[in-house]
């Protein structure tokens, strides 16, 4: 539910009562993936999607129906090949789908509006709810923050309570933790003791992450373009150049920051991490020698530079005799982009912007015609959709 926060935090401002389906479990092919989700309001409004459109029919009725009763149900909906018409995904997936109530006086809604105050301003939290188990802990709400910097779990890291057990809280605060720090929204299973096992009670959490770093290295005419690509792929973009004739606001109007630096001062000096992407734009040697040195040893999502063959072969040969390794070289990606036989600045964005998502969920960068791999790939330990990314 945290990738419609915006406009659920206004829902709670607004003292609303609303019924919220989540997407909890996804088997075969599906649409959208564990923490999509859908609200109803009690004047039937609806924001969010959980499947593309083949089941919200279905969810929307059992959002009516937990605001009506006031109790969270577990719903199960899949293909059927008996009756084409019956509610299920078309595309042959199965999901399961969590629809809990959020009333204005329900004990839990403070925990519901931290949670989504958080995500709304893009801070770091962690939403653990139970889908399986007791009827009574179903959607349970569960609130869990950052550790701070002593790593203490127990001051004021937390609101809520899985069901009073402080076992199973214990065990909710690291396993949430341990996802908010990778990223990732996913499930655990705990028993009510908060020893692992392999049944009674089955926690999804939702990750909220502030948005992930572009840096665009460059203030060039395809620069633009691609900060309009990475902001439309939701990255916070930082335009750098040395020059300041060249990285103004009238530009680079959509940037987040534009930064007068010299690119490898800059990157030593400004936070990055492993969702980080870099753009090397600049196919300058002056420039792009030192700073891609000391990109290719950060612990970084992307690298990527942009030239001709020629000037990557001469790129390349620099860099070795700066001292970077071959392991550090074979982390670079250049020429940037996937080959769509981009041409104009805006073409040639698409392209990167192609190249980066493809790096980040696993894909192969081939047309799906006539492939016969995964159209939704799943990158083992990788970043979810609920808020992270490369």
């Amino acid at each position: 539910m945290l990738d419609i926060a915006a406009d659920l935090n206004r829902w709670v401002e607004e003292g609303r009562d609303f019924a919220v389906a989540t997407v909890v479990s996804v088997g075969g092919s599906a649409p959208r993936g564990p923490g999509a989700a859908l609200a109803v309001d009690g004047e039937g409004t609806v924001i969010g999607s959980v499947s593309g459109g083949c089941v919200e029919g279905a969810v929307y009725d059992l959002c009516v129906q937990a605001l009506e009763q006031g109790e969270a149900v577990v719903e199960r909906f899949g293909y059927s090949d008996d009756d084409a018409f019956a509610v299920g995904l078309t595309c042959g997936g199965v999901i399961e789908v969590l629809v809990a109530p959020v009333a204005a006086d329900a004990p839990d809604r403070a925990v519901f509006a931290a949670a989504l105050s958080a995500a709304a301003r893009g801070g770091a939290a962690a939403l653990a709810r139970v889908f399986r188990g007791p009827a009574e802990l179903l959607g349970r709400p569960f609130l869990v923050a950052p550790a701070g910097p002593d790593g203490d779990g127990r001051h004021g890291s937390y609101e809520g309570t899985l069901g009073g057990h402080p076992d199973l809280d214990r065990t909710a605060v690291g396993e949430s933790r341990a996802l908010l720090a990778a990223g990732r929204t996913g499930e655990f299973v705990v028993s009510e003791s908060g020893a692992h096992c392999g049944s009674a009670v089955t926690v999804l959490v939702e990750s909220s992450q502030p948005p992930p770093r572009m840096i665009v290295f460059g203030a060039v005419d395809f620069a633009a373009a691609l900060v309009r690509a990475g902001k439309f792929l939701g990255y916070r973009v930082t335009v750098c150049d040395a020059r300041p004739v060249f990285a103004t606001r009238a530009r680079f109007p959509e940037a987040d920051d534009i930064v007068i630096e010299w690119p490898h001062r800059y990157l030593r000096s400004t936070e990055t991490d492993p969702r980080t992407v870099l753009c090397v734009l600049t196919h300058d040697a002056k420039f792009d020698v030192p700073l891609l040195a000391a990109a290719l040893r950060l612990p970084v999502a992307f690298v990527g530079a942009m030239g001709s063959r020629r000037t990557h072969e001469d790129r390349n040969r620099r860099l070795r005799e700066v001292g970077v390794t071959e392991t550090e070289l074979a982390r670079l990606r250049s020429p940037i982009g996937l080959d769509l036989g981009a041409r104009t600045p805006e073409e040639t964005a698409v392209s990167i912007a192609a190249e980066i998502v493809a790096a980040r969920q696993g894909g192969t960068g081939r047309p799906l015609t006539g492939a016969r791999t995964p159209i939704h790939h799943d990158v083992p330990g990788g970043p979810s959709r609920a808020g992270a990314m490369v």
